[in-house]
């Protein structure tokens, strides 16, 4: 959230249209964010995320007020930056430099459990991705620590598999649990057998100065929360 115009609750580098900040400074945010990743400011696109696992392939930019729904993105063409809106839950991005492809995920926990991770993946390989050369990098989220959750919550993932146990510890709240989000996502991805898969391990709960937090302002009771922005960009040398 560092090197921002926004003010108030949503100081520094807010990118979410969908907050309750000004329209414009959002979009000198995201200027700024698109200078950064050497595209046009109208070529850093995001979607309409609804935590889903729904992947839109992206041929063409579209204007923040047409963003399609999904909840990630796979592109072939050059000059394009894919961006993801997160304030707790995970942004995955997705590269395979040789064969020119990139993807981006919104994975949150109900991203992560209903298969955001393969379907952006599969999207991937469909447009000539090897899974064998995609990098995957996990960026700021939640941590295990700061993420509290209620006893029908872990239910929900174990009745999916009995070993996603393992990504719950038990908290100081009787019949609680810490749930491991990052965790969990690695464990997806270490099964989709990419070439490499990394968590930046940074939790956007305890870090103010650096990420926005959704849980963070429920607890504080403030009145809206800003937006930080994961970017990813195929260079026009095919990088």
């Amino acid at each position: 959230r560092q090197g921002g115009v926004s003010n108030g609750v949503h100081e520094g580098l807010n990118c979410g249209y969908g907050s309750q900040d000004i329209h414009e400074t959002v979009a000198r945010n995201r200027a700024r964010v698109a200078q950064a990743m050497a595209v046009d400011p109208d070529a850093l696109i995001t979607v309409h995320q609804f935590h889903s696992a729904d992947v839109i392939l992206a041929e063409q930019t579209w204007a923040h007020d047409e963003a399609p729904r999904g909840d990630a993105m796979v592109c072939t063409t050059p000059g394009m930056a894919l961006g993801i809106l997160t304030a707790d839950c995970a942004p995955v991005l997705f590269a395979d430099a040789k064969g020119g492809v990139i993807g981006a995920a919104h994975a949150g926990w109900r991203g992560a459990l209903s298969g955001v991770l393969e379907a952006t993946v599969q999207v991937m390989t469909d447009q000539g991705a090897q899974r064998g050369r995609i990098t995957a990098v996990v960026g700021p989220c939640i941590a295990q620590a700061s993420y509290e959750v209620g006893p029908e919550f872990r239910a929900e993932f174990t009745a999916q598999a009995a070993s996603f146990a393992a990504f719950f510890a038990p908290s100081s709240k009787d019949g609680h649990y810490q749930f491991d989000l990052a965790g969990f996502i690695m464990h997806r991805l270490g099964d989709l057998g990419l070439g490499q898969s990394h968590d930046l391990a940074l939790d956007t709960y305890t870090e103010e100065n650096l990420f926005y937090s959704y849980r963070r302002t429920c607890h504080r009771d403030e009145s809206d929360y800003g937006r930080q922005i994961a970017a990813i960009t195929l260079l026009p040398d095919g990088k």
